[in-house]
């Protein structure tokens, strides 16, 4: 099932950098920084199930230019150009995954993004990350795991899986982390009531994540990408 967004409304003028590069075994994309800066923030944009790092990367060049933007490829491959953090399956209603490979992939980002400066110098301090659906759940959990690697993450018609939650760090870092969550509340492949209990439970921890919600299926619309953009600003 390929769930990646299909963006509308929207005219892209591509200036960013194609060439594949590797690191922590993630192929990726980068759009350097157009306002320069020894140390930049980064956004590390990460694809849904089924997709590939061409995808999130096509709204790159609306992304505020003080930002490093890279686009990773998920480790595991379904088909030509199809790709995954872990495999999982829609047959019974509700989402049956691996949880092995999700947990490994978590662990490959943690990687990533602990060696991405040895290439890209940026600033540690300000690392966020931005996922669509599965994308968004790798994004939960990486930062609630080791939320002294992450600023903030833009989670996207995604959800926080349970077998996360004994997992998460509660730190100083974790009440300073910065969330935020759209969702379409048409969405028949991740339904809207994820987004609500993610922002229910991440209070109750102390977090208080900006939940917005659209008249939309499982995509990522011009309204989204507009806050998404407000929220990196």
């Amino acid at each position: 099932m390929r769930t990646f967004p299909l963006i509308t409304l929207l005219t892209l003028t591509m200036h960013t950098t194609l060439s594949a590069q590797t690191v922590a075994g993630l192929h990726y994309l980068v759009r350097q920084p157009t306002v320069s800066s020894a140390k930049p923030p980064v956004l590390i944009l990460l694809h849904g199930v089924g997709s590939n790092e061409k995808d999130l990367f096509s709204f790159a060049d609306r992304i505020p230019g003080e930002y490093l933007v890279i686009s990773a490829r998920a480790p595991h491959t379904r088909a030509h150009g199809s790709y995954a953090w872990y495999e999982v399956d829609f047959a019974t209603g509700k989402p049956v995954f691996d949880l092995a490979q999700a947990e490994q992939s978590c662990n490959t980002l943690i990687r990533f993004i602990e060696q991405l400066g040895d290439k890209h110098p940026f600033d540690p301090a300000r690392v966020h990350l931005c996922g669509f659906s599965q994308g968004a759940i790798m994004a939960y959990s990486v930062a609630l795991t080791r939320p002294d690697l992450v600023r903030g993450i833009a989670a996207m018609s995604g959800r926080l899986l349970e077998e996360v939650k004994p997992r998460i760090i509660r730190s100083a870092q974790l009440q300073e982390l910065s969330i935020l969550i759209t969702h379409g509340t048409q969405d028949a492949t991740l339904p809207v009531h994820y987004a609500r209990e993610a922002d229910g439970y991440l209070r109750t921890i102390g977090i208080a994540p900006t939940l917005k919600t659209y008249p939309e299926g499982h995509t990522i619309s011009t309204a989204m990408l507009t806050d998404l953009i407000a929220w990196l600003e």
